[in-house]
């Protein structure tokens, strides 16, 4: 017999992203959304789709996404963003690996749609990513942004691929690196960490030279280049905003 599962979201004000979302997650034997006070009607659109809405004040990403997995009916669970959708091939990978699970944690690859292409390479793809697990074997981490599974075994890998629309237009996706781009250079902060010169050269260089040309991104043609560029701005912007917190002063 399969072990159930539960399908987990966090959302605010995702309702134009959450249709495609709930509907390839249809085969869960339940599906949980976590809303931190919508606006545009993601709470009403969730519930009328069949899903358990629950209400939480924002927690950070890694905390609002554990709350949400302790809230499932089942200790399987699959953990997915409003802008996210199954393929068929991995919802067929899911069920088989419910059937008789090799691990308690498996990653898939996640591919990303951006400037209305399927990236396929550099960092859109494959970006493995943990997201099925055994709620009891593994959890969330607690940071704020950049969240991360936390297991102590090695996962195994399904077939087929989580769907991401990673930008619905540049200006949306600019704010959304702006704001995690500040998320975590607070992080850095409050865990001690500072920045200098060579963290704002380095690290977009570092980043362009992995993900652009040893991860072949260049064969994505302008997508490829304008994914990378953005995400080398917010590697710089990360460390710019360290350096503006390490030289802020309270005020006397």
């Amino acid at each position: 017999m399969p072990q159930p599962l539960s399908v987990v979201l966090i959302a605010q004000n995702a309702a134009a992203q959450l249709p495609q979302c709930l509907a390839s997650a249809a085969f869960a034997d339940e599906i949980v959304l976590v809303d931190s006070g919508s606006s545009d009607g993601t709470a009403e659109l969730a519930s009328r789709c069949g899903a358990r809405v629950l209400h939480q004040e924002w927690l950070g990403f890694g905390r609002q996404k554990q709350y949400a997995v302790e809230q499932a009916r089942h200790d399987w669970v699959l953990c997915l963003d409003a802008d996210e959708r199954v393929s068929a091939e991995l919802e067929a990978s899911i069920r088989l690996a419910l059937e008789a699970p090799a691990a308690p944690v498996y990653r898939m690859a996640r591919r990303n749609r951006f400037l209305g292409r399927w990236l396929r390479h550099g960092e859109g793809y494959p970006d493995w990513s943990v997201r099925l697990f055994d709620r009891r074997e593994a959890r969330w981490s607690d940071d704020a942004v950049h969240e991360k599974v936390l297991f102590a075994v090695t996962p195994a890998t399904l077939a087929g691929d989580l769907l991401h629309e990673s930008a619905e237009d540049l200006g949306r996706y600019f704010e959304k690196q702006n704001r995690y781009s500040a998320l975590a250079a607070r992080q850095l902060h409050e865990r001690g960490r500072s920045a200098g010169i060579a963290e704002l050269l380095l690290s977009p260089l570092v980043r362009f030279v992995k993900f652009y040309l040893l991860r072949l991104g260049f064969l994505d043609g302008v997508p490829g280049l304008v994914h990378i560029a953005i995400g080398c701005a917010a590697s710089f912007l990360k460390y710019a905003k360290l350096i503006e917190l390490q030289r802020a002063r309270p005020a006397p």
